[in-house]
């Protein structure tokens, strides 16, 4: 069994051929495909961040939104760059946006990847200590953000406040128990992978990843999240850890599906980001049954607990909510992930 769910990049362009013109357009729409994800019977609705583009950027808005709007199905992200992140507001926000949602938050956080501009995260006051890296900064933000997460006190409260103090040290508010098991960690490597394992969080694996090895995508993915499932048990945390990796899968269905994705089978890329070599992880799309023997094969979706599809949203609400049924109903069954 999996619980499957959708990932929206949260693009929009002014073109002609766009269903999403307008920021308004893509955070509106977003509640929309919420919805009717729920209504499916989908178990996840997720978004990216991207600062500095036409794209989705400050979540927790959204997810507010998106938890009042909705009753059962998981909100989350793939991924906040911790870079750009201030995570003593970001845990009073975090907080906010789960006890709307209910305790359905589960955070996709990461360090990063390459933006649209140089070094944005010095645009929001940021910038790393002597002798870190950008990625350090997001790795040390993060272990603060994880820490405020526990609902320990540590401020010292004012002698003379304008409102009653509990006593003792003061913790950021609204608190909200639970959240910090619901914290995932966007890796793109063995190391990283293992190192949100000793931090107790989640793992999200996306369909990109360093190359560390030549393999196939999907092996090298599975190969990860082994090691992470490891290094998670010697550390000996006392709750069970989740694992998500992300698809574009499309069961061609009808014409219209065939028109925008029956083009053939794609494969695996390698290349360069952010200096570093990676495997890109190809698309499936085909008729269902064929479909269905292709994503027998994926070591790494067999190894996951969770899927999130990525959807694409400039194709409207009615379009990628036919997409996610299509794999609901078509594919997920025959593979026993439903």
């Amino acid at each position: 069994m999996k619980k499957i769910g959708f990932l929206s990049f949260g693009h929009w362009s002014a073109s002609p051929t766009s269903a999403t013109r307008s920021a308004s357009d893509v955070l509106l729409q977003s509640i929309d495909l919420a919805v009717a994800a729920e209504e499916l019977g989908a178990d996840g609705a997720y978004f990216r961040v991207h600062h500095f583009a036409q794209q989705l950027a400050s979540p927790f808005p959204l997810l507010a939104a998106v938890g009042a709007k909705t009753s059962r199905i998981e909100i989350g992200t793939g991924v906040i760059d911790m870079r750009y992140e201030n995570p003593f507001y970001m845990a009073e926000d975090a907080g906010s946006a789960d006890l709307i949602a209910g305790g359905r938050l589960q955070l996709g956080i990461s360090r990063g990847s390459p933006e649209q501009v140089i070094e944005g995260w010095r645009y929001f006051g940021y910038a790393p200590a002597a002798g870190e890296s950008d990625a350090d900064m997001g790795r040390r933000h993060s272990e603060v953000f994880l820490a405020i997460l526990k609902g320990e006190g540590f401020a010292k409260p004012n002698p003379r406040p304008m409102f009653p103090n509990p006593p003792g040290l003061l913790r950021i508010e609204p608190h909200s128990p639970g959240l910090r098991e619901r914290i995932w960690w966007g890796s793109a490597s063995d190391a990283t992978a293992v190192w949100a394992a000793q931090q107790g969080m989640n793992l999200q694996s996306s369909t990109l990843k360093a190359d560390e090895g030549g393999e196939p995508f999907h092996v090298q993915q599975a190969r990860q999240i082994r090691a992470y499932r490891d290094a998670w048990a010697q550390a000996g945390h006392r709750h069970a850890p989740r694992v998500s990796v992300s698809r574009s899968i499309f069961a061609l269905t009808n014409d219209q599906d065939r028109a925008y994705f029956g083009r053939g089978d794609s494969r695996d890329e390698v290349g360069v980001i952010d200096n570093m070599r990676a495997v890109f992880g190809r698309s499936y799309a085909d008729e269902p049954d064929r479909l269905i023997e292709q994503l027998r094969g994926d070591e790494a979706i067999a190894e996951a607990d969770t899927l999130l599809l990525t959807v694409p949203n400039q194709l409207g609400v009615d379009y990628n909510a036919h997409v996610i049924e299509s794999i609901l109903t078509h594919v997920a069954p025959a593979l026993g992930w439903r």
